[in-house]
């Protein structure tokens, strides 16, 4: 505020007045020294009022106007300053405050090239002004802050623009272009709160701010509040009928609230497929729209579940996390997906990450259950071993024994390769063990709840698999395996 900080004690030249007018200058001087001693008190609004009373007695005399001009800039009225200091300089173009206080008006304003102007003026009439020497060079700092930010705003760069936005501000604390530009670019950001602050304080200023509307619209919008976005899309629009961006907004903003809520119709109805293809399309309006096309994602992926296609919905849900990494339900949804594909590393992950962010019993439960089922599919899986169901009955598991017994016995593989013998009697011993866990109803319940054999005496390690083959079918003189065929054995009873 160099060009504020003092006010204009000797008055510059003026056209010669008439002998009565004397009385009337004198009045005026009375009235700016009693501006003077105000500005100097820092009362700025009564500063106002007595430099006014001057103008009113003399309103040729360019100080006063550039005295005026100073004090409305202190009161961070620029547009009302800036038509004073434009006047003091029409009265006297030599005034160099006066191109001074019109230069920073500009400048402040956000025109930095009209304050360029002013400032070299005021070099021509004195070029070791040192304030205006770097007025200048301030001016065409913001320049180059505007020029890197559109480009930047290009690339989608909106971090850089964020930080040459509020560069330009220091010099330019005025200009609602900016200010939105920032804005603008905050929301884009995600960094809504912020965003909805600036503009919130230009509407303070100026309710009828058709790109302060906007921005307000674009933060609900993107925080998937669409209905209201689309009041504030619709109320710039009132404002500035061309408003480009505040169109396509409200363009995107009832399209996706269509395609959403004909989705989530379709599923309630059971219309998976219809479903699918709505919030698909839904997907493709806006990329931008971060939170609502989280939502989708996870919508999508919901049904792809119910679809039983549990690897698209999966990778529908990480696109959402992705997209929102705070997103419960999102994760929710992989989990049991995970479950369901036995994939429990990853279903733990994913419960662990809700209960850090939501320590409810039911999450706590979710990441027990999905513990217990890694740590249970850590184990031999005797169910796969016999090759039977989890719920399968008595009858079925002894069935199963049979066959698979008969299938890996050692003497049936006693003709083949040692690597082959090896194998076969490996697969042997756990069908054996699996038979022995899976017909003893205390060792299945403890296997099916995931609590470990060892324990009570139930060494899995002290069991033989040719006892339990005995036991099953008999003393060993009661059956043999004999050849029907090169590499072809059958089994006889005696």
């Amino acid at each position: 505020m160099a060009a504020a900080a003092e006010c204009d004690v000797v008055m510059a030249a003026t056209e010669p007045e008439l002998p009565g007018d004397e009385e009337a200058k004198r009045e005026a001087e009375s009235f700016k020294e009693q501006g003077n001693a105000y500005y100097a008190k820092k009362d700025y609004n009564e500063a106002y009022n007595y430099y006014t009373k001057a103008i009113d007695m003399c309103p040729k005399n360019a100080s006063y106007y550039g005295n005026r001009a100073a004090t409305l800039m202190m009161l961070g009225r620029f547009r009302e300053a800036l038509g004073d200091a434009q006047q003091s300089v029409r009265l006297d173009d030599t005034f160099v405050r006066g191109h001074l206080r019109e230069g920073k008006c500009h400048l402040s304003l956000g025109n930095a090239m009209a304050a360029c102007r002013s400032f070299q003026r005021a070099l021509e009439l004195d070029h070791k002004n040192a304030q205006a020497q770097q007025e200048f060079k301030n001016a065409n700092a913001v320049m180059e802050y505007e020029k890197i930010a559109e480009m930047d705003f290009e690339k989608r760069d909106f971090r850089k623009v964020v930080f040459c936005m509020d560069r330009a501000l220091e010099f330019a604390p005025a200009c609602h272009r900016f200010k939105i530009l920032k804005a603008e670019c905050l929301a884009m950001l995600g960094r809504y709160p912020e965003a909805q602050s600036v503009a919130s304080d230009i509407l303070r200023m100026d309710s009828t701010n058709a790109d302060a509307l906007y921005v307000r619209g674009l933060c609900l919008y993107y925080e998937d509040c669409i209905e209201k976005a689309v009041q504030f899309f619709v109320q710039a629009l009132r404002m500035a009928p061309d408003h480009e961006k505040a169109c396509i907004a409200c363009r995107n903003a009832k399209a996706l609230k269509a395609k959403k809520e004909d989705g989530n119709k379709a599923f309630k109805e059971g219309n998976y497929k219809l479903a699918y293809e709505l919030y698909t399309e839904a997907l493709g309006i806006d990329p931008n729209n971060i939170k609502t096309n989280a939502k989708l994602y996870c919508n999508r992926g919901t049904v792809n579940a119910k679809l039983r296609k549990l690897d698209d919905a999966i990778e529908d849900c990480t696109n959402a996390v992705k997209l929102d990494d705070t997103y419960i339900k999102a994760y929710l949804r992989r989990a049991q997906c995970y479950m369901d594909t036995e994939q429990y590393d990853e279903a733990v992950r994913d419960y662990e990450k809700v209960y850090q962010t939501e320590k409810t019993k039911e999450h706590k439960q979710l990441l027990k259950n999905a513990q217990l089922e890694l740590k249970k599919s850590k184990r031999k899986d005797y169910y796969k071993i016999l090759g039977v169901d989890k719920n399968a009955s008595e009858d079925e598991i002894k069935k199963a024994y049979r066959k698979r017994a008969l299938m890996h016995h050692p003497d049936r593989h006693s003709g083949a390769s040692a690597e082959v013998q090896k194998e076969e009697e490996k697969k042997f011993k756990e069908v054996g063990e699996a038979f022995t866990i899976l017909s003893d109803p205390k060792k299945k319940t403890r296997y099916d709840s995931g609590q470990d054999l060892d324990e009570e005496g139930m060494n899995m390690g002290d069991f033989d698999a040719n006892n339990i083959f005995k036991a099953f079918f008999g003393s060993p003189g009661s059956f043999s395996f004999e050849a029907s065929g090169p590499g072809n054995f059958f089994f006889q009873f005696g």
